[in-house]
């Protein structure tokens, strides 16, 4: 790519993209407007409603100020436009320039106007006002969540962009531009969907994340939407004072064992089938006598003299779900990275086999 204009535009939009949804890459090198201005934002430790309040102003301000920023680039990029001198820049750049102009603009007129009344106009200030007591202010609201944040029993959840935290009185979550709350007394939480991903981001580990609608007997308090892991479950209800309703009937897997049992699953659909030679009978499972044996183990990984993995002699006498039941109870507990890549001995035989030597029966 050799225009300079091109190089300097796929360069801005991907770091734009990264800045506004801000990757683990960019949080580890400090790239995020919470970082970069830690100390006017002050500790959330000690001032959290203040801490996000200030938080999302920045935020408004800086995500408003990249188109501006690129005309700014482009200026450097491409100096024989000669786009310092806007009346001399084309009609196209003119427009882009006065666009990107107004936005910033704007956005310096809302983060003044929030700030007016010590920011009693800011969103999360008018959130909170929608809790406090009658001749009281959303003030007395912030000093209670900050009290009960400080408290180390306290649940957390999740990114810096979409965390969701629960106190002993509140139901909270932290967006990139807001925080939404919600009283424990006022709310009814509902399972609404649930998504199975067989890699998380984080972690070479399965993941189930489930969505949590937090829907609040006020009518001024909007209904919001939480998701963390099903492995967060048990104990995003222990700190819950109601329980929480499973509309859809969406399963919930609490346990990593639980878990990988899926994604084994989905492995194994994938590897080649087995084909049982004419007349051969296929006789119960002998882990649970439910079901027929469905899997054959088969060394497929390697050829021959490669590798731990050894071929199995025996007849398929195991199904799908006991087999990767079997799989996961002869893992470290304690690095369930490793768990896809191990290799494990036949619940009869002893040989080792991976997950692509299982394979299925039609």
């Amino acid at each position: 790519m050799d225009r300079p204009d091109a190089t300097f535009t796929l360069a801005y939009m991907v770091f734009a993209l990264c800045f506004v949804f801000t990757p683990n890459e960019f949080r580890s090198a400090g790239l995020t407007v919470q970082h970069m201005f830690s100390e006017w934002l002050g500790s959330e430790d000690i001032s959290f409603i203040h801490h996000h309040i200030r938080r999302t102003t920045l935020t408004v301000l800086f995500h408003c100020f990249l188109p501006l920023g690129y005309y700014i680039g482009m200026c450097f990029a491409v100096q024989e436009q000669n786009l310092v001198y806007i009346h001399h820049a084309s009609q196209g750049w003119q427009i882009y320039f006065g666009l990107s102009l107004a936005i910033q603009l704007l956005s310096c007129a809302l983060a003044f106007y929030w700030s007016r009344r010590g920011w009693a106009n800011h969103p999360i200030c008018r959130a909170l006002n929608t809790h406090a007591l009658p001749r009281s202010s959303w003030r007395a609201v912030a000093s209670s969540i900050n009290t009960e944040f400080r408290r180390i029993d306290k649940f957390a959840s999740g990114s810096t962009s979409a965390r969701v935290i629960v106190t002993d009185t509140w139901v909270m979550k932290v967006t990139t531009y807001s925080l939404h709350v919600a009283l424990h007394q006022d709310c009814h939480l509902t399972v609404t969907d649930s998504k199975h991903h067989s890699l998380s981001p984080e972690l070479n580990t399965p993941v189930q994340i489930v969505t949590i609608t937090v829907a609040s007997i006020n009518p001024a308090v909007k209904p919001f939407d939480i998701r963390l892991k099903s492995t967060e479950y048990v104990e995003l209800q222990e700190k819950l004072h109601a329980p929480i309703r499973n509309a859809t009937n969406v399963v919930i897997h609490l346990t990593m064992s639980e878990l990988f049992l899926e994604t084994f699953k989905s492995y194994v659909r994938l590897n080649e089938v087995h084909r049982c030679p004419s007349g051969q009978e296929l006789e119960p499972c002998i882990g649970c006598m439910q079901v027929n044996a469905n899997v054959k183990l088969v060394r497929l990984c390697q050829g021959d003299g490669e590798g731990e993995c050894q071929q199995c002699y025996c007849r398929p006498m195991w199904c799908l779900t006991c087999m990767g039941k079997w799989f996961a109870s002869r893992q470290d507990q304690q690095q369930p990275e490793t768990w896809l890549s191990s290799r494990v001995p036949c619940p009869t035989c002893r040989a080792k086999f991976c997950i692509l030597d299982v394979c299925p029966i039609p």
